[in-house]
Order: structure tokens, then C-alpha cells, then sequence
């Protein structure tokens, strides 16, 4: 019979908790992770159907459309995780936020569509009011199931969550290649069908039918929700609706200047470029591509966000909840190193087809990008201290400096002369590996001052170093033939793999049977 000591069952329920956050993780990524890889798919024909120009028009405008996504949101989805655990009458908590996003979305909505002629010219698209319109409705319809799609989270309904976003996913990517591919077809090779086309297709139309599909799929989500919406009770808690905006706020700074690091770079090309009007676009479109394949590692981030932000606010009165997290930080490295290598290793065989031929010649730029979201990762796991603390006001000004370090750099390093080392989309990437990298080190000295947890920091640096070296090793031994290196490169991984595995291992044994 074994005997179960107090710290042998600390560590069986520390190690059930992460269990169960790993097994969330996986739920919640299965939308996250099949729908980019679809997108990706997608790219794979938008960059062969588009000019770079075109697409770049499409980066740009979802680049304003990330950026205005948080200002629209303003923080109300973790505030509703943090007063959902402090409230007894959660209802209030969840009524009272989507009161507040309903009128801020609605206002949104109206005023855009209004003045979307002056919008337009502002981001100098003077003819193309009617992007403006379109966006404001997908903009103001995601903002307003942004907190039913946290309560399913908050009550560990992952498989909803997950139906409603693949749901969306499959709308949107369905629409986008019935307009953009059966359309023109049907159109070219059947003339006897466009009566019956012309109700909704217009063949002048191009990336206008990226944008209408994915207004269709907002659309369809919101009608998906409604249930939840029309069961709830709908009144405004003015006291709690004040101490949500008091915590909120802060992290709708913090969000913004989150969002000057992840997306204005691709927008500072396009004003900053000294080139004409459709090469900086080009340009733009080359490294939005590239920039697509660097995300990999977001797609697990923000799998993993979706479970730990709940689980983490859940955890946060446990005895040992700090060493949970501890833990989860050490499998968190290993996880995020194991998809840059998956991705590095095997980029040139595989993920850099997913784009098409013209916009390869940016790949330089992916080793980079992959290391900067390392950072970031890394860094949302890092920054729980000040939403568990309530010190949210960090989050803000964390975001704030990264948010100088972004624009500083790409002011320097974007109009450099192109026989410059860093120059354009080059100086972009680098802007973004240190802005990532000094929030990671800061958020860390701050957290040990004010919520410190026993992070394992030298086996974090030990398991981001050997992936990078495993990289760098694959990197300069270039074997040509494809067979020979797709073995070489898988026996890499396995290295890598297997140290994990070995170093974790003895620590996985301590747990009693």
C-alpha cells in the first residue's frame, strides 16, 4: 500500500489541474488550430488569385480591424472573468457587461457607417467607403458575443465554444471560395447561370467577397448566441458596471498598445515605405504572408489563453496555486519551443508553400517573427500577476513601453535605404522580437516583486535555447535532397523531444500511483 504524504497529494492535485487545463487547451484549440490551418489553406489561394497589392489592401484593413477590436471590447471579457469569481449574483456580472457592449457597439456601428466617406479618405481609401461599412458591422457584431463567448468559457463549455467558432470558421471560409472561386467559374464556363449569379455575385468584385464572407459569418454567430441573449435579464448594475470599467480600463490601454505591437507595423509600411503606391502595398502583402506562417505559435498561445485566463482565475485562492502555475510554465516552454521547431524544421518542405511564389522572398523574416511570439507567449503567462492582483494599470503601461519600443524602431528601420541590413519589413520583425522580448523581462521582474511565483527560469531558457541551436544547426548544414532532409530535420526534433522527456521525466515519477 502506498502512503500518500500531504506533499504527495499537493502534487497529485496540482498535477489534475494541469491535467484538466492541458485537456481544456485542446478543446478550445480544435477551432483555433483547424480554422488558421484552413485560413492558411486560404492564403495558399488568396496570394495566387490576388496581386500583392490586393493583398495587401486586405492586411491593411484587418490590421485596422485588430486594432479597433479592442477598443470595441475594452477589456470587458476579463473583467467579466474577474467579477464573476467575486460576485454572487454572476447573472448581474454577465448582463451588465453585455448591456454595456451592446450600447458602446451599437454607437460604434451608427457613427462609422455615418461618416465612412471621411473614414475612408482618412486611411486614404477615398473610394472604398463601403469597406468602412462592412467593417464596422463585423467589428460591432464580434464585440457583442465577446462576453457569451467568455461565460461558456467561465462555465467550461468548451465543446459550445468550440461548435459556435467552427461555425463561424466554416462559414466564412465557405462563402469566401464560393464567391471568390465557384462564382467566377460558374460565371466563365456557364453563361446560362448568370441570371441567377447576378442576385449576388458581382464578377467586378474581388477581395470585397473576403470581406462580405466574413461578414456573414459574424453575422450567423451573433444569430447562433441569441439564445443565450434573450434568456438573460437584462439590467444595468450601475455600481458594479463602474468598478468593471475602473478594472477594465487599464487593460484597454494595455490592449491598444498590444495591438501597436502585433499589427501597426504592417500599417507603418504602408505610410513609411518610400516607394509608390501599389510596390509599398506589395510589400505590405509579402510580409502580412510571411507573417501568417510566423503565427503558428499564436494558434497554440491563443488556444491555451482561451482555457488559462479562466483556469488561473479559478486556481488563484489555492494553497499551491503558485507552484501550479510554476509548473504550467515549465510545460508551456516546452510546447511553444516544440512548434517553432515543427515550423523552422520543416518550413522550406512544407509551410512556406503555403504562400505563393511571389511573396516567398520575404522568409527571412519567419525565423524571427517565430522567436518574438516565443517572447509574447511567454510573456501572457508571465503578466497573470497583475490581473490576479488587480493591478491591471501594469498591463497598461507593459503594453505602453512595448508600444514605444514598436513605433521607435520601425521610424528608424522601415525608410532605410535597402542596402541597409535592416530595412522595411526586415526592421518590422526585429522591431517585434525586442519589443516582445523587453515586455517578457519586465512583466517577469514585476511579477516576482509583486505576486512572485518560483518560475524555473533557467529551464525555460534552457528549453528556448536548445530549439534555437537545433535550428540554427539545421539551418547551416543545408542537405539538398528533400527525402535525406526531412529525415535529418525529423531526427532533430527528436532530440529535442526526447530531452524534454528526460529532464521532465524524474519529476513525473514523483507522483504517487
Amino acid at each position: 500500500m502506498i502512503r500518500v504524504t500531504g506533499h504527495d497529494s499537493r502534487f497529485t492535485k496540482r498535477m489534475s489541474s494541469i491535467k484538466r487545463l492541458a485537456s481544456q487547451t485542446a478543446v478550445y484549440g480544435i477551432p483555433t488550430i483547424l480554422g488558421r490551418f484552413l485560413q492558411y489553406l486560404l492564403v495558399i489561394l488568396l496570394t495566387r488569385i490576388f496581386s500583392k497589392a490586393e493583398y495587401g489592401t486586405i492586411s491593411v484593413f484587418y490590421s485596422y480591424a485588430s486594432f479597433l477590436m479592442v477598443v470595441l471590447t475594452y477589456g470587458m471579457e476579463t473583467a467579466f472573468f474577474r467579477f464573476s469569481e467575486k460576485e454572487e449574483d454572476k447573472d448581474s456580472v454577465f448582463s451588465t457587461g453585455m448591456i454595456s457592449l451592446l450600447l458602446t457597439s451599437g454607437s460604434f456601428i451608427f457613427l462609422a457607417s455615418l461618416f465612412s466617406g471621411t473614414i475612408a479618405g482618412w486611411i486614404d481609401y477615398p473610394l472604398q467607403a463601403k469597406y468602412v461599412i462592412w467593417f464596422a458591422w463585423i467589428l460591432g457584431l464580434d464585440a457583442l458575443v465577446a462576453i457569451p463567448f467568455a461565460r461558456l468559457r467561465s462555465q467550461n463549455k468548451a465543446a459550445r465554444f468550440a461548435t459556435l467558432k467552427m461555425i463561424n470558421i466554416f462559414t466564412n471560409i465557405g462563402l469566401t471560395l464560393f464567391f471568390i472561386v465557384a462564382c467566377p467559374y460558374a460565371w466563365k464556363h456557364y453563361p446560362s447561370s448568370q441570371g441567377v449569379l447576378g442576385l449576388v455575385y458581382r464578377p467586378d468584385w474581388g477581395i470585397e467577397y473576403v470581406f462580405i464572407a466574413n461578414l456573414a459569418a459574424s453575422i450567423i454567430t451573433l444569430a447562433l448566441i441569441l439564445p443565450m441573449l434573450l434568456n438573460m435579464k437584462w439590467k444595468m448594475h450601475k455600481e458594479l458596471w463602474k468598478r468593471m470599467l475602473f478594472y477594465a480600463f487599464p487593460l484597454l490601454f494595455a490592449g491598444l498598445a498590444g495591438m501597436v505591437n502585433e499589427t501597426f507595423d504592417r500599417l507603418m509600411l504602408r505610410y513609411l515605405l518610400p516607394y509608390s503606391r501599389e510596390l509599398t502595398e506589395a510589400q505590405v502583402g509579402i510580409y502580412s504572408a510571411c507573417y501568417k506562417i510566423s503565427i503558428l505559435i499564436t494558434l497554440f498561445v491563443q488556444a491555451y489563453r482561451f482555457a488559462a485566463e479562466p483556469f488561473f482565475f479559478a486556481h488563484a485562492r489555492e494553497k499551491d496555486a503558485r507552484h501550479t502555475y510554476a509548473r504550467i510554465m515549465d510545460y508551456f516552454v516546452i510546447a511553444i519551443s516544440t512548434v517553432f521547431l515543427v515550423t523552422m524544421l520543416y518550413l522550406d518542405d512544407i509551410f512556406i508553400r503555403l504562400i505563393g511564389k511571389d511573396f516567398r522572398e520575404g522568409k527571412a523574416v519567419i525565423p524571427v517573427l517565430m522567436f518574438a511570439n516565443i517572447f509574447l507567449g511567454i510573456y501572457y503567462n508571465l503578466s497573470i500577476w497583475y490581473k490576479l492582483t488587480g493591478k491591471t494599470i501594469w498591463g497598461a503601461w507593459l503594453s505602453l513601453i512595448g508600444a514605444v519600443i514598436t513605433l521607435g524602431l520601425n521610424f528608424w528601420w522601415i525608410p532605410l535605404s535597402p542596402d541597409h541590413f535592416i530595412h522595411g519589413y526586415i526592421g518590422s520583425a526585429w522591431a517585434t522580437f525586442i519589443c516582445y522580448g523587453s515586455m517578457m523581462v519586465i512583466a517577469y521582474l514585476l511579477g516576482q516583486k509583486y505576486y512572485p511565483v518560483p518560475y524555473r527560469i533557467w529551464k525555460a531558457a534552457g528549453y528556448t535555447g536548445l530549439a534555437l541551436l537545433l535550428y540554427l544547426i539545421s539551418a547551416y548544414l543545408r542537405i539538398p535532397h528533400p527525402v535525406s532532409r526531412i529525415l535529418f530535420h525529423t531526427g532533430l526534433l527528436l532530440v529535442f523531444l526526447l530531452t524534454a522527456f528526460f529532464i521532465e521525466k524524474p519529476r513525473l515519477a514523483k507522483a504517487p500511483d
